[in-house]
């Protein structure tokens, strides 16, 4: 059966319908997902054995059955494990019904389907009695239900209902504890993520500051936290302010609320500087005496590095960030009060100078935003934003183009560009924002500059745009950065290319576009990690789990192992084993041509390595002499150590993974296939291996 699905071009700005298979959503969600790499997270792994084989065996010193109640079990894997250790019965619960099917299987396949039952519902729709899913209440509960912020996939919850109505009162838990940590830094960089800096620009009139609007300064911010990963934070990107703090912990063998709390810790700061921002992160013990540990910690706060682990994505991803409503002077030796505030699924901080109890002010609610600006910019896109370095391209270029008559029309998403073309000296700025909320944040910030009278903002799709809209003038220059909210992928932002097609009606003779090119450029990498994620895992701790990379298989063939995702490579470090080539370009001077473009050739692998993918990104060609790329900035010429742009995100296309112990391959070919479809602005590609690496291992 097909169905139709509804799906917005990022391209070309279309909506279009596509005839799917039924199932397409599953498909999706199973190749995107990281089951794999969580069972290639061996120490992970180890922990939870450990912690369930001593949980079955205090049950069964009590000369009790050991009953198990998993809460998302996926393939099974803990149940198994459960069973392994001497549990008399375990109930998996999986919501996701293709996992759950398959889990069915795995279990069979492994010979304890006589004492596993696989749920295929929500825990909170489980029912215990005689004619109930379970008869009896688990007396141990064994959960995997972690984000990075320990509480963001909804365990309190889980664990709250688990307790009222389907475990015994005092049960083993495993994990038995969760503690969150804290640290306190100041970081221009990780602020830049939160807050719009002033912009400086020299002009013939001297020097004049864009600044944010007063309601972006005093605004909290984003609700979310910001996941990284801070083992790939420079340290000279941040300066210690506090010891690591304890912030609260919850006890899973216990009754575990989900209501709103807050925990305060009162500490002496180390130095003074400004605090902007709270790196946080958390360990679980799977035992009641805390000797086996799994941390998150990042290396410099980890208790014994050498046991240091490598964490990818879900549950692996070791650390977060979150800005602090407003920055805060602290002086060193001067006590203050650092407070984590939750609800059932989010954490956030605030600092105080004194004690929450004493004066009241809890924050209970979570922070909103009330600017705009966090709800159109993600925390890369301020990054991006308040990069000086970019910054300062943008005005070079503007400068060789810019002439004193000059019309401009900006076409980019919540973009500075007017701004700057306006304080060069442009005659007249049209500005094109698509959605109310990036026409209402641009409006506030032209306000805050006293631009609102001078800067032409639009409210309209640019290709609906009227020569009313532009008050009968023809445009002589075309301005993008590009970049555009509605983007996925490096080459999304060819909706430029789409845009100025459109005007073209509204173009002068000799009108300039900036930028004038674009390329896409690939580079055959090794990851270090990254590879996880799509690599089949097999064996998982003496546990056969192949029906399970089967079914991811079955899954990426159906259409993603065809595509590129998404990633933001600056977290995980990969080694490039070629040259980068360029492969296709995109002359913006023209319309989008009628046909498509395709480009066929090869890659030399230069180094020895395991290549594990092609990374993809643009770049953007301003004037010949400037050029901002998306992807690869430099890279170490004697081990090939890649430096991805930190704002943006590089796509992956994955080789083929097998055997992931496969010995390192000499330097080969990679042969490639990459076509633009201009009526759909797709990309599509293939790339593929010779024999001689044991096909992509």
């Amino acid at each position: 059966m097909k169905v139709f699905c509804g799906r917005a071009n990022p391209t070309t700005g279309s909506v279009e319908w596509l005839e799917e298979d039924e199932h397409y959503d599953y498909h999706q969600e199973i190749a995107r997902s990281s089951y794999a790499d969580m069972l290639h997270d061996k120490d992970r792994n180890i922990k939870y054995y450990q912690g369930i084989r001593a949980a079955v065996s205090r049950v069964k010193d009590r000369g009790q059955k050991a009953l198990v109640l998993d809460i998302g079990t996926g393939t099974g894997l803990l149940s198994m494990m459960a069973v392994t250790a001497g549990a008399d019965f375990c109930y998996a619960i999986e919501v996701f019904k293709p996992m759950a099917e398959a889990a069915v299987k795995i279990v069979e396949k492994n010979g304890c389907s006589d004492k596993i039952k696989i749920i295929n519902k929500h825990s909170t729709e489980v029912t215990v009695g005689p004619d109930g899913d379970m008869p009896y209440r688990a007396n141990i509960l064994i959960t995997e239900l972690f984000d990075t912020e320990l509480i963001g996939e909804g365990a309190l919850p889980s664990y709250e209902h688990a307790h009222r109505h389907l475990v015994q009162e005092n049960c083993e838990a495993v994990p038995h504890r969760a503690t969150v940590y804290a640290q306190l830094v100041e970081s221009r960089r990780m602020w830049s993520w939160n807050k719009l800096f002033p912009v400086r620009v020299h002009t013939s009139c001297g020097e004049q500051v864009i600044v944010p609007p007063l309601e972006l300064e005093r605004c909290p911010g984003a609700p979310s936290v910001y996941d990284i990963q801070l083992n790939q934070v420079s340290s000279a990107d941040f300066t210690v302010l506090s010891d690591v703090l304890p912030m609260f912990s919850v006890d899973f063998s216990k009754q575990v609320s989900s209501s709103a709390a807050c925990h305060s810790r009162q500490f002496e700061p180390l130095a003074s500087g400004r605090a902007q921002v709270v790196l946080s992160w958390w360990d679980i013990e799977m035992d009641p005496e805390g000797k086996i540990k799994c941390s998150m910690a990042p290396f410099w706060a980890h208790s014994d590095p050498e046991e240091l682990q490598v964490r990818g994505t879900d549950i692996s991803v070791p650390c977060f960030s979150g800005g602090l409503p407003q920055e805060e002077p602290v002086v060193q030796g001067s006590s203050l009060h650092l407070v984590a505030h939750h609800d059932d699924y989010c954490v956030w901080y605030s600092l105080q100078r004194t004690s929450p109890e004493k004066n009241g002010r809890v924050y209970p609610a979570r922070p909103v935003c009330d600017c705009q600006a966090h709800l159109l910019w993600n925390r890369p896109r301020f990054g991006e934003i308040n990069d000086r370095d970019r910054t300062d391209q943008y005005i070079q270029a503007l400068r060789t183009v810019l002439k004193p008559d000059s019309v401009c029309l900006c076409v980019s998403d919540g973009s500075l560009l007017s701004l700057l073309a306006h304080h060069l000296g442009a005659q007249q700025v049209f500005t094109v924002e698509s959605s109310a909320a990036s026409h209402r944040l641009m409006k506030k910030i032209f306000k805050a500059n006293h631009l609102e009278d001078k800067i032409n903002i639009i409210e309209k799709r640019p290709e609906l745009l009227t020569s009313a809209d532009l008050e009968g003038k023809k445009i002589s220059l075309l301005l993008g950065e590009p970049f555009f909210t509605t983007s996925l992928l490096p080459w999304h932002n060819l909706y430029f290319w789409y845009v100025r097609t459109a005007v073209d009606q509204h173009l002068g003779p000799g009108a300039v576009v900036m930028p004038q090119t674009a390329s896409l450029h690939a580079v055959v990498v090794e990851f270090r990690d990254l590879w996880r994620i799509r690599s089949p895992c097999g064996d998982c701790e003496g546990f056969d789990v192949h029906i399970m990379d089967d079914m991811i298989k079955r899954a990426l063939d159906f259409r993603e192992s065809k595509e590129a995702e998404p990633h933001p490579l600056w977290e995980y470090p990969c080694r490039r084993l070629s040259e980068p080539q360029q492969i296709l370009t995109f002359d913006f001077r023209q319309p989008v041509p009628p046909r498509p473009v395709r480009a066929e050739g090869s890659i030399e692998l230069r180094r020895p390595g395991r290549s594990h993918g092609a990374v993809l990104w643009m770049e953007y060609h301003l004037t010949p002499d400037s050029t901002v790329s998306t992807g690869l900035l430099k890279s170490a010429e004697d081990k090939g150590d890649c430096c991805w742009n930190p704002h943006c995100k590089q796509a992956v296309y994955f080789f083929t993974m097998t055997d992931p112990r496969a010995p390192l391959g000499s330097p080969q070919t990679v042969s490639y296939t990459v076509e633009f479809h201009p009526h759909t602005g797709d990309i599509t590609m293939d790339f593929s291996l010779s024999d001689t690496q044991d096909d992509g291992r």
